[in-house]
């Protein structure tokens, strides 16, 4: 979400939060009113929070061209292309003839490409 349309949500928001209740109880609200009201307080609360919680866009572009050797023992990480680490990033990964990777030992780990782990 881009930082104008964060903004625009958390003023949309924070309007309905703060305006329709009190509209609507300040000319003495019955029963439905009341519970209207907390509805749309509620359903005001949630996309401001929402909108607090969206994480600018992060849209990286990853390529790899031609990489060389790597390699990983005991417990290592070789990677000869692009690691996104735990699903970070949210464009496009390219990965072109990409170089050997070598992993030896327990727990090592070679990828040639793209690795998402």
């Amino acid at each position: 979400m881009t930082q104008g349309r964060k903004i625009a949500v958390i003023v949309l928001a924070a309007a309905g939060v703060i305006s329709t209740p009190l509209i609507w109880l300040a000319g003495g609200a019955d029963a439905g009113q009341l519970a209207g009201a907390s509805i749309q307080a509620a359903v005001g609360i949630v996309a401001l929070v929402w909108a607090l919680f969206q994480h600018p866009e992060d849209r990286t572009e990853d390529t790899a061209v031609r990489t060389g050797v790597a390699r990983a023992s005991g417990g290592g990480r070789a990677v000869t292309g692009i690691r996104r680490a735990q699903g970070r990033g949210s464009g496009p990964a390219r990965a072109e003839r990409t170089g050997n990777a070598t992993a030896t030992g327990k727990d090592s780990t070679a990828t040639t490409g793209i690795d998402y782990s």
